[in-house]
């Protein structure tokens, strides 16, 4: 999406030329999130919860096989994910952690017509992680880590180890990690599941082109789960039967990172 196109057929709310260019635009039926020319989030105005870009339901996938009750966001953004989350079951907490404050103030005032109940954290990601390792104890563990604000240009192996060190110091046996990789190089990507592979052997490492656009999802999933069996129904998921069965398909298209190997095809 190009924000030129865009402004062309809606109108502009709001720009912030000092941050990092932050633009709010809408048309009759869509709000979105701009950083520069960049396209960060969409939102459909009459259905506020609904997935708008492809990759969003690709990052939301293990949602096929559990009942998440606690989850963490790295990277607010237009909060498609949480506003999608909140409707899906009312019961999950949702934290978000973003540390450019206009990207909340933008947020309250534009992307959260229903003011579903958020606790975000005005901090940088790395700081957040810190502190939480310090927190972790046996009775209290995450659920599932969504990380939409990876970094890329990670060419240097001892940045990258750093980065996903902070991110699996907070995961258990039983935790999720999805991280989302825009426009990244084959070499880049390939580094981060290398990185996986070495430090979560616990885990499963599944990874997802998606189509027409230039981002890699990957989902680290506990080994231990029995993904098979869990495919066969959706008595462990919050989804209905039909978006089950869609995303069940869409999970199929998923490469499994098998041991020993980590070129991206």
């Amino acid at each position: 999406m190009q924000l030129t196109r865009h402004i062309q057929q809606g109108s502009l709310l709001y720009f912030n030329h000092e941050d990092d260019a932050i633009s709010v635009s809408e048309n009759e039926h869509y709000i979105w999130l701009a950083f520069g020319d960049v396209i960060q989030s969409v939102m459909l105005k009459r259905k506020p919860y609904q997935l708008t870009l492809p990759h969003q339901s690709a990052m939301l996938l293990p949602l096929l096989f559990f009942k998440p009750k606690e989850i963490v966001e790295l990277g607010l953004g237009g909060g498609n994910l949480s506003r999608f989350l909140r409707h899906l079951n009312t019961e999950i907490t949702i934290q978000s952690i973003e540390c450019n404050k206009t990207v909340i103030t933008c947020f309250d005032r534009y992307f959260n017509p229903e003011n579903i109940p958020i606790q975000i954290h005005c901090d940088r990601s790395e700081n957040w992680l810190t502190q939480q390792q310090k927190q972790i104890t046996t009775d209290k563990t995450l659920d599932w880590l969504i990380c939409d604000i990876y970094q890329t240009q990670l060419t240097d192996f001892n940045q990258t180890m750093t980065q996903l060190e902070n991110l699996i110091a907070v995961l258990s046996a039983n935790s999720c990690l999805s991280i989302n990789l825009p426009d990244s190089s084959d070499e880049e990507v390939n580094l981060c599941l290398t990185v996986l592979q070495q430090l979560l052997p616990d885990h499963q490492v599944i990874y997802f082109h998606i189509p027409n656009y230039l981002n890699i999802v990957i989902q680290i999933i506990p080994a231990h789960w029995q993904l098979f069996r869990l495919l066969k129904r959706n008595s462990h998921s919050h989804l209905s039967s039909h978006l089950f069965l869609k995303w069940r398909k869409f999970w199929q298209m998923g490469i499994v990172l098998k041991k020993g190997t980590n070129k991206l095809d």
